[in-house]
This record gives C-alpha cells, sequence and structure tokens, in this order.
C-alpha cells in the first residue's frame, strides 16, 4: 500500500502544495503542515489502488445492497484512503463494530441541534515551529460561516482555550489548520498569559487527551487538517484525532490521512458543504466533493482529493434548525 501511496505523492513525508519542491522563500508555502517535500502526481488513485480493490473490493461488490459499504479496517488498512477505492461505490469506516454500535445507539435528544464552531487559520506565529498561516483555511471558514450563520474564529481569536469552550455546546464542529504528523493533533493559537520564551504545547496543542475530556455535543465534526485521520495503529484501529473525537460524543468525523493542500481543501469544502445543504448525506457530499476536484483542471491529481476519509456514522445535517 505504501507504495501505491508514494505513486501519488501521498506519502506521509510528502508535503501537498502549489509552489516548487520546498525551495525556500519569502514567501510561506499555505499549506496545512509544517515541512515535507511535494511530489506531483497528474495519475488518478485508482490506478495505483487497483491490485487493493481487486483483492478487497471486488470480490464482494456482487453482494452489495445499494452503493454503500462500511469497512472496519485492520492493520496497515487502517490508514487506506477507502474512499478513493472506487467512484461508485461510497465507502466510510468505523474503528470497530462496538464504536458503530455506540454512535448510532446514542440517543435522539443527546446532540445540539443548533450552533457552530468554526475555527481557521489559528494565528501560530508565536509558537516554537515554523509554521506559515493558511489564508485558504480562513476564507474556509469564512465561506461556511455565511452559509450557518456562525461567526469563525480566526488568527489571534483561535485561542485552544476558547475553542474548548465553544466546542461542548454546538451541533457541527469545524476545524481548519495544521494537524501534527503523527497524531493529527491541531495546532492553534496560544492561550494568553504564557511566561517562557515560547508557548509550551500545552498552551496551543489542542491534543486527543483534550478533546476527550470535553462532553461533545456536535453530531459532524469536520477536521480540515493535515493527518487528522492518522495515529497508532492499534488492534481496535487507529488511535488518533478522529477516535477523540468519536469517543468524546461526535457520531460522524471528516478527516485527511495525509499533507492537503491549502487552496484544493478550501474548494473540497466548498462543494463538501453545497451538496450538505442539498439534503445530501455526508457520504455522499464527500463522493461529490471529491469527484468535483478530480474533473477540475487544477486540482485533479489523487494528492489533493484522495486523503478524505469519513469515519463513522453516515448522517444528514439539518442546517435549517436554529
Amino acid at each position: 500500500m505504501k507504495k501505491a501511496l508514494d505513486k501519488i505523492g501521498a506519502g506521509v513525508d510528502v508535503r501537498c502544495e502549489n509552489r516548487s519542491l520546498g525551495a525556500v522563500s519569502a514567501d510561506p508555502p499555505s499549506t496545512r503542515e509544517a515541512d515535507a517535500e511535494v511530489v506531483e502526481s497528474p495519475h488518478c488513485a485508482n490506478n495505483f489502488l487497483q491490485p487493493l480493490y481487486d483483492l478487497i473490493i471486488s470480490p464482494i461488490a456482487d453482494l452489495l445492497e445499494g452503493d454503500e459499504l462500511v469497512i472496519v479496517p485492520d492493520d496497515p488498512l487502517c490508514l487506506a484512503p477507502w474512499t478513493a477505492f472506487s467512484e461508485s461505490i461510497r465507502i466510510r469506516t468505523v474503528p470497530s463494530l462496538t464504536t458503530l454500535r455506540l454512535i448510532t445507539g446514542c440517543p435522539s435528544d443527546y446532540h445540539s441541534k443548533s450552533g457552530a464552531l468554526l475555527v481557521g487559520d489559528p494565528c501560530v506565529e508565536e509558537v516554537p515551529l515554523v509554521l506559515p498561516q493558511l489564508p485558504y483555511a480562513r476564507k474556509e471558514v469564512e465561506m461556511i460561516g455565511e452559509i450557518l450563520h456562525a461567526s469563525p474564529l480566526t488568527g489571534r481569536e483561535a485561542i485552544k482555550s476558547e475553542v474548548l469552550k465553544r466546542i461542548q455546546s454546538v451541533a457541527l464542529v469545524h476545524i481548519a489548520a495544521h494537524g501534527q504528523e503523527k497524531t493529527g493533533e491541531i495546532d492553534l493559537a496560544p492561550n494568553p498569559g504564557w511566561t517562557s520564551q515560547f508557548p509550551e504545547d500545552q498552551d496551543f496543542i489542542l491534543t486527543m487527551a483534550d478533546v476527550q475530556a470535553v462532553h461533545l455535543r456536535a453530531r459532524p465534526v469536520v477536521l480540515s487538517c493535515c493527518h487528522s485521520g492518522r495515529g497508532e495503529v492499534k488492534s481496535d484501529g487507529v488511535v488518533g484525532m478522529a477516535r477523540a473525537f468519536l469517543c468524546a460524543g461526535a457520531r460522524s468525523v471528516l478527516a485527511s490521512l495525509w499533507a492537503i493542500d491549502d487552496e484544493a481543501t478550501m474548494n473540497f469544502m466548498r462543494s463538501f458543504y453545497q451538496h450538505l445543504i442539498d439534503g445530501k448525506s455526508a457520504s455522499m457530499a464527500l463522493h461529490q466533493a471529491m469527484k468535483s476536484l478530480r474533473e477540475s483542471e487544477k486540482f485533479c491529481a489523487a494528492k489533493y482529493w484522495a486523503p478524505f476519509v469519513l469515519i463513522g456514522d453516515d448522517l444528514k445535517f439539518e442546517f435549517g434548525e436554529k
């Protein structure tokens, strides 16, 4: 599988950006990860994932009722870009059947019916890392904010303490920021009041422990960050940020498996939310958003549209509820 992912520019050491091969520039690159090389690839992901498709999907294709498939992956297959395997079958994953029962069996009145937490382009100039700002991530949450009539947290307002304060009462969470490569943990603007030369990790990194400590009332969570679907692969699935949000109470998490391009992801999310507004389920909206990039001239390379995966339940979001 690693060889197939490398072919489409999706290895964990690959940085997807619309600039040259990691060249140093006074104009910082606008991607949602710190540093790695870019590998351009015009090829369709399915060309390289075909052997896996033939081995796993093809033998059961005739048994499918409808066009949706739920997969409980194991070992390295936990990090496969399942959504990119087929253009005709909508594929989502769950960490385990136990997790699926928990999220689908949640009481109907548990989750919030209104409110959205939108976080984009947190100010990271003070953190002890070399991270560029993400102008398209800011545009992304501003665009979603107009759709949902919600004010996003951006720049210096997107501090960790404020995010944790608001995250417990809203119906939808959308975060567009830098993600840590191994865990998917998210870099936010640092809390004020730190006294050392630089903020400590706990001042600005949204960790798995932070998320699991809150009682999340949001049904859908969108982690528009690099590597947000990654983590440590264990016997019961991937332990990372997406899993943390499910454990905290979310029913569905949209995440990415590798570094994502800032501008391409904004375009992807525009299409995703447009289809949600039209009443499509999360899996169908994801399917159509991938199709829109795949058929575009600028972002047709698989590295731009193939990393996104839907983990957990498939659901519709009622945007009309106040």
